[in-house]
């Protein structure tokens, strides 16, 4: 994806998210490698807790989606980007503390490397296909946003 598009992209979110009185925003990070996609558990005692997600994180006062995919998907695997090549959707959801989070969800192309988890927020990962999603613990909007792409194929 172009910075432009990515950018124009980003500025039409914020404003439906604005109209829509959503202020906070998470990103969701898609990389497949091999045909599978990664995958991360949160620790128990998290919100969420045992569950698998994609690796992503919220996004910062004054930085961008892109600058947040980045620095999510490091932080959590160590694995870097090299391209934001989708953006998948979005969905809202309550945590502990907010009442409505809008979750962003990108495609991106990583750069070669080996995943290494953030301690303290995540204590496993796997690449999974279609096959495997069914025996993995997960919340059912991230279910849903996994399944798409395992079961389509979006690389």
């Amino acid at each position: 994806m172009r910075p432009e598009t990515l950018a124009r992209v980003e500025r039409q979110l914020r404003t439906e998210a604005q109209r829509d009185g959503i202020t906070d925003f998470v990103v969701g990070v898609a990389v497949f490698r091999d045909r599978k996609l990664l995958v991360v558990r949160r620790v128990p005692d998290d919100f969420h807790g045992g569950m698998y997600e994609l690796p992503g994180g919220g996004v910062e006062t004054g930085e961008s989606f892109a600058e947040s995919v980045a620095r999510e998907l490091h932080e959590e695997t160590g694995l870097r980007v090299r391209a934001i090549t989708d953006f998948l959707g979005s969905f809202d959801y309550a945590t502990r503390t907010k009442a409505r989070v809008r979750k962003f969800a990108f495609v991106v192309e990583a750069e070669p490397g080996e995943v290494e988890l953030a301690p303290g927020e995540h204590d496993a990962y796997a690449w999974i296909d279609a096959q495997a999603l069914a025996e993995l613990p997960m919340a059912p909007d991230m279910r849903e946003t996994v399944s798409s792409l395992v079961s389509t194929g979006i690389r």
